[in-house]
């Protein structure tokens, strides 16, 4: 996907996001997310939008802490995050594409890096807001979702930070049923995981599902649609893969 791709995404899913906030309202329970309510999430999501948009703006090249949450709540914080989403974009959108900052995964550009994670990271809390607000959610376009595995698989989970690991060698194989060549390998051990492109080999777990569902379950908002092999691989990866923000 083009970067400008991934700006209309995070456009278009931070604005969705907000709707169905302001619809759940800011004490509704969000049950994606145990134990937040939907000001959590907007508090959390519109420090990112800052933070991320802050090293694209100002060309910080290294390491830069975000403003902290806001002591906001009710229509003032769905109005703050509206603010600092929009500002988000704005600097996306007419930032130059060899702008120099810094950023934590792999990628073309630094651009074209905040770009796809701000994409993602707002599809996933526009997720979250949804199930606050309750009724169907927006579809999750499934070329979008192929790229948003990878870049959690081969991205997130590559550093040292992960901590989906085994004591013992163990293989993860993910599947997207509906994509073609939309597969990984992911070789478990007592170091970061190893992810490749392919499924070549043998795996002691599969977890496979619709390219969409599939992405969801692996951030860990819905159960695994399929799981053939191994299950503690799959319950592993549950328990031990959640992304924390700090």
């Amino acid at each position: 996907m083009e970067t400008a791709e991934f700006v209309r995404a995070v456009d278009r899913e931070g604005r969705l996001l907000a709707a169905a906030a302001e619809e759940a309202g800011t004490e509704a329970k969000v049950p994606t997310c145990p134990g937040w309510q939907v000001r959590d999430l907007l508090r959390h999501t519109g420090v990112v939008h800052r933070w991320a948009a802050a090293f694209v703006a100002e060309g910080h090249t290294s390491y830069h802490p975000d403003g902290g949450l806001p002591d906001l709540d009710g229509t003032e914080l769905t109005a703050w995050f509206r603010e600092g989403h929009r500002y988000l974009v704005d600097t996306l959108s007419t930032a130059a594409p060899d702008v120099r900052c810094w950023h934590f995964l792999p990628a073309p550009s630094p651009l074209a890096f905040w770009a796809r994670r701000q994409a993602h990271e707002t599809t996933v809390h526009r997720i979250d807001a949804e199930s606050a607000r309750g009724g169907t959610s927006i579809a999750i376009g499934r070329e979008f979702a192929v790229d948003g595995i990878d870049e959690l698989l081969r991205g997130f989970h590559a550093r040292a930070k992960s901590r989906v690991r085994s004591e013992e060698p163990r293989v993860l194989r993910v599947r997207a049923t509906d994509a073609d060549g939309a597969v990984w390998t992911v070789r478990l051990s007592g170091e970061p995981p190893v992810t490749e492109r392919g499924g070549s080999g043998g795996a002691d777990c599969e977890v496979a599902g619709p390219a969409a569902g599939l992405y969801l379950s692996l951030w860990n908002r819905l159960p695994f649609r399929e799981v053939t092999g191994d299950a503690s691989l799959a319950t592993l990866w549950r328990e031990r893969s959640a992304v924390t923000w700090g």
